[in-house]
């Protein structure tokens, strides 16, 4: 696996976005819905085939499945970085793996198509710092978004297992443009980036 992207979840979606651009200066583009889980983003271009989103369940959408993915469904107060979501071209393999991402649903918006792995219960193993996995079946979304001068630098992992996480996902930053550390620490995540304003957080 490698990644993908990172989420931004929000109470709302104009909440979620202004925090993205009020943290990094630049300007978020539309996104679309999800009617599957009854949510909608908007994305930001990053570097190094990355990108930002931001989320929040869409107010007057009644869902087709519950509960909704990436924990949106227990998610309360300000706009945070909540998810990274690793790709995978390998989704059966991805599957024997790594059991606990969770059963495998076919998705999609507007033009794209994706299969996405979603615990049973919305949230993820390690206190929802498991990496949401997904492995595109088409088109990415970086293609269509304008680039904004931005790259991730560093992303950090911080949890009380976090030496167990890293050891589970083995995963490698070498040579991929951005570091990937791991912390022990109360769970969250942070991520520094560069923009045309210098170096950012979020």
């Amino acid at each position: 696996m490698e990644l993908d992207h990172l989420v931004v979840a929000g109470e709302n979606l104009n909440a979620a976005t202004a925090h993205i651009e009020e943290a990094l200066g630049v300007p978020m583009q539309a996104g679309g819905s999800h009617a599957v889980f009854g949510t909608h983003n908007r994305l930001l271009h990053l570097s190094d085939g990355l990108y930002l989103e931001a989320i929040a369940k869409e107010p007057g959408i009644t869902p087709e499945q519950s509960p909704c993915w990436y924990a949106l469904d227990q998610f309360q107060g300000d706009p945070c970085l909540s998810i990274w979501a690793c790709r995978t071209a390998n989704p059966d393999g991805a599957a024997a793996h790594w059991p606990e991402a969770g059963r495998r649903l076919p998705l999609a918006r507007g033009a794209y198509r994706w299969q996405m792995f979603v615990p049973e219960t919305g949230v993820l193993p390690y206190d929802n710092l498991f990496p949401a996995l997904l492995s595109w079946q088409g088109p990415h979304p970086t293609a269509a978004l304008t680039p904004q001068g931005c790259r991730l630098k560093r992303l950090i992992i911080t949890h009380p297992d976090a030496e167990a996480l890293r050891q589970c996902l083995a995963l490698t930053d070498a040579g991929l443009g951005y570091a990937l550390c791991f912390e022990t620490g109360q769970a969250g995540l942070g991520a520094e980036i560069e923009t045309p304003h210098g170096l950012r957080h979020l």
